[in-house]
């Protein structure tokens, strides 16, 4: 217990040293003002990379293409090479494996008792590239700019684009429940929830966005660059990594349970 505490005093006077050596170094400046810097981080109408020469895109969607391939790799090797071995007792990888599937099979199970198959794969989906493209951010890749400037490559649904497109699919699914189970009257269900796409789009790009915000804002000064990036960029990561996969995932298992319930005509 007293070597805990000793390691936490040295690990907080660490910081403290290193946060005042920061301090003490002053503020230098950019060729960019902060409204700059941050309006490009929404807009990215600055810092645009080229894709293979054909037109110029935001990084947001090289990111979207970088984390789509490691997932769709990292799922085929998965299941070449490490399903087909699985034991009766699990390893550490099996059991986390097989904690994460019935994580989300667990929560489409209860949420759509009549129909999850479906919709277990697809929330498991959907959450592997929400937690994954989030903390892709953190990998600190670097793209070149049309312009020539080195830019980090943000998480994918920092971009209002893919937000939207995220959220109208996860619509679409629960549209598809409806209709599956219920027809037109399926139809009529989703619809009534004509807002849901709107609030599940902007709810990522909101959340997701404020982290990349802060944690620009504190890069942008010298004197704040040494500690505190680290200490904000990988708390905000990892949270909203986590809470954004929650808020997704169950309000689309919830929302396709309602819709999917199969509807009794009343006896006469």
């Amino acid at each position: 217990m007293k070597q805990h505490k000793k390691a936490l005093v040295l690990w907080i006077g660490a910081v403290l040293l290193l946060l005042i050596g920061a301090l003490l170094a002053g503020f230098h400046g950019r060729t960019e003002s902060v409204q700059q810097a941050m309006r490009d981080a929404v807009l990215h109408d600055v810092n645009q990379i080229s894709l293979l020469g054909l037109k110029a895109v935001n990084p947001g969607l090289i990111s979207a293409f970088l984390v789509t391939g490691l997932i769709l790799l990292a799922a085929a090797l998965i299941r070449v090479l490490v399903i087909p071995r699985f034991q009766y007792i699990p390893g550490k990888f099996q059991l986390a494996l097989e904690e994460a599937v019935g994580l989300f099979h667990g929560m489409a199970q209860n949420s759509s008792p009549h129909r999850y198959g479906f919709v277990g794969a697809y929330i498991f989906a959907a959450g592997a590239y929400i937690f994954f493209g989030t903390l892709f951010e953190l990998l600190g890749l670097q793209g070149i700019t049309i312009h020539g400037h080195p830019v980090t490559l943000p998480a994918p649904l920092s971009d209002v684009n893919a937000a939207i497109a995220l959220g109208t699919l996860s619509y679409l699914v629960i549209l598809s429940g409806g209709i599956a189970a219920n027809g037109a009257k399926g139809v009529g269900k989703t619809l009534k929830e004509f807002s849901l796409p709107i609030s599940m789009s902007f709810r990522l790009f909101g959340a997701l966005l404020s982290g990349l915000l802060v944690t620009e804002l504190v890069y942008y000064y010298v004197n704040l660059s040494f500690v505190l990036p680290v200490i904000v960029g990988v708390m905000f990561t990892l949270l909203h990594a986590l809470i954004q996969t929650y808020v997704l995932t169950m309000l689309v298992s919830m929302y396709y349970g309602e819709v999917s319930e199969p509807s009794h005509k009343a006896k006469s």
